[in-house]
């Protein structure tokens, strides 16, 4: 029988994008009108600078992103814990019963006890790339929105390119717009809604569909006929 199988935990993190890239290789967008009404600065400088992290998640929009995610992420957690404990038993369980099984009758249970694993842990990992390609799709979703509006910014201020800040060796910390750039996203998009209705995470959780089912139980073995 081949040795214990375990199913790693998804926690997923989430990675700030730079937006110096974006801006470069982009056009400039077309203003948005009211993107910069009540702007406490009225810096003008060619360079400006962004915490990327920030933007994302201080953001109403970055925020409800995270939020939706983690609750998926945590049920999926949850669930890969589960299907481990229960496939832990299973396991325990066959191996204690070898001892009064045939050779042959113990082979074909660890067999298929083995094939059943390896359907699980297809299902478990096409439920983790489901969930990446939410990941993906929503932080897609807010850069390209969030861009436009800080497009706008870098417009207002007389700016050619907005850089993270990471990237800056060395800078003068009035050019930084972050707390500018938050605000006027947070006007400009609120919670995203209207960008990003839902995220496009499928049902890929449902209590109905478990991989060990009801009618199934998790404390027997397979044993010999």
């Amino acid at each position: 029988m081949q040795g214990r199988w375990r199913i790693s935990a998804l926690i997923p993190a989430l990675v700030g994008m730079c937006l110096g890239t974006a801006l470069f290789a982009q056009q400039l967008p077309v203003p948005i009108e009211g993107a910069a009404q009540g702007s406490p600065s009225q810096l003008r400088s060619p360079v400006l600078t962004i915490d990327a992290d920030r933007i994302f998640e201080d953001t109403l929009f970055g925020k409800r992103i995270v939020e939706d995610l983690n609750v998926v992420g945590e049920r999926l957690t949850a669930q890969n814990r589960r299907i481990e404990a229960e496939l832990t038993s299973e396991e325990n369980a066959l191996t204690v019963q070898r001892a009064t099984m045939e050779p042959e009758a113990f082979r074909e249970a660890a067999d298929a006890f083995d094939m059943r694993v390896q359907d699980i842990r297809r299902e478990q990992d096409a439920k983790e790339r489901a969930f990446q390609q939410a990941l993906t799709q929503g932080r897609d979703a807010f850069y390209s929105a969030a861009t436009q509006v800080m497009g706008q910014l870098m417009v207002d201020a007389g700016a050619v390119v907005i850089l993270d800040r990471r990237a800056v060796f060395l800078s003068v910390g009035l050019v930084d717009i972050t707390d500018e750039a938050i605000a006027a996203i947070d006007r400009q998009l609120a919670d995203g809604r209207e960008v990003l209705p839902e995220l496009a995470l499928p049902d890929i959780l449902s209590e109905n569909s478990l991989p060990l089912g009801a009618d199934q139980p998790t404390d027997a073995a397979p044993g010999a006929e």
